[in-house]
């Protein structure tokens, strides 16, 4: 099982031991660490600086926000990250949501799907370098011959080189359309919650994107997001986790319209769901925190000593994922889950 250290998003201000978590993420056999993107800190400038002194792990983002940038200028920044990191980078996407999109980036939400196929087919376009990148759109028409155009723009080619044609894209998706498309389109699945008991259902929209595409399973990557903690105390670690699932399911979306929130009903917990949801939009987050199951923090995440720990990493692996990103927040948090992982 491959690890990942997740950095995550900056809250009022830069984490101040960055550096010694990217360095501990290298020294004890990380293999990738990753930088994220919400309406604040950017997914990219992180991975740059923190990542320009190491030699080995992979540098990721998960995810950066389609709505954030052209797909021709996400594919400047990554593959910029490329070369400079030596062919490290992996380039995570997403949509967001409709209230990033909509209120923060002033663009529109509508049709998911249809924008990321046209911004990934772009995005490796522009890689491959075999001729002018075009698009007939409707989402990212290039060259652009809209509202406002003068039509003096053409198809241009990345005057610099990527280093790979092949930069890895991974996409993070939560339904089951969107792991379809990715499994179809991407060469990797970001899991932002997975459960090891619904391998099997996420298997078959798996399945599903590589019957379209012809592609195999075989270089395609499944990356989980789940806290690890080796810890004697599994109780305590787990209730510490419980408010920060509720932040998820009742104040990441819209009522009626929150992605994560379907993630778990599909799980099974949707009455709990929509009582996290009313108190978490009421104010009550304290008590919307109380009201998350046990089982359901427990179905998610990875707590409890180091041989528990380790027979679970092996139950995730069967389950068919092949790397776990982890949000130590401390050295020796990183040194417990990579020995644990051995």
């Amino acid at each position: 099982m491959k690890l990942g250290l997740q950095l995550g998003y900056w809250g009022a201000a830069p984490p101040s031991n960055a550096p010694e978590l990217v360095a501990a993420a290298e020294e004890f056999g990380f293999d990738a660490v990753f930088a994220a993107e919400a309406w604040g800190s950017d997914a990219f400038t992180p991975l740059a600086w923190w990542g320009s002194d190491t030699q080995r792990v992979r540098l990721g983002t998960s995810v950066v926000q389609m709505s954030a940038r052209t797909p021709a200028a996400c594919a400047m920044h990554a593959l910029t990250l490329d070369h400079l990191s030596g062919g490290r980078f992996v380039l995570g996407l997403g949509v967001s949501g409709p209230q990033v999109v909509e209120g923060w980036y002033g663009r529109p939400f509508a049709k998911p799907l249809a924008r990321t196929r046209e911004y990934v087919d772009i995005l490796r376009q522009v890689m491959a370098r075999e001729a002018p990148v075009t698009n007939a759109g409707p989402h990212y028409p290039l060259p652009y011959q809209g509202p406002g155009a003068i039509g003096l723009g053409k198809p241009l080619k990345p005057i610099t080189h990527p280093l790979r044609a092949d930069l890895p894209i991974w996409l993070g998706a939560e339904g089951p359309k969107n792991v379809a498309l990715t499994s179809e389109i991407a060469d990797g699945w970001l899991a932002i919650y997975y459960a090891p008991r619904l391998s099997g259902m996420y298997n078959e929209w798996l399945d599903e994107g590589f019957a379209k595409s012809g592609r195999s399973r075989e270089n395609f990557e499944v990356a989980a997001t789940c806290q690890v903690v080796v810890t004697d105390d599994p109780v305590s670690v787990r209730a510490m986790l419980k408010p920060f699932v509720a932040l998820y399911i009742g104040g990441m979306g819209a009522p009626g319209m929150n992605f994560h929130a379907e993630v778990f009903t599909r799980m099974g917990y949707g009455e709990a769901v929509q009582d996290i949801g009313k108190l978490f939009l009421s104010g009550r987050k304290d008590e919307a925190a109380q009201v998350v199951p046990d089982e359901l923090v427990a179905e998610i995440s990875i707590v409890g000593t180091a041989e528990h720990v380790r027979d679970e990493i092996g139950r995730w692996e069967k389950a068919g994922v092949t790397m776990l990103i982890v949000g130590c927040r401390d050295v020796a948090s990183i040194k417990a889950v990579a020995e644990a992982c051995q």
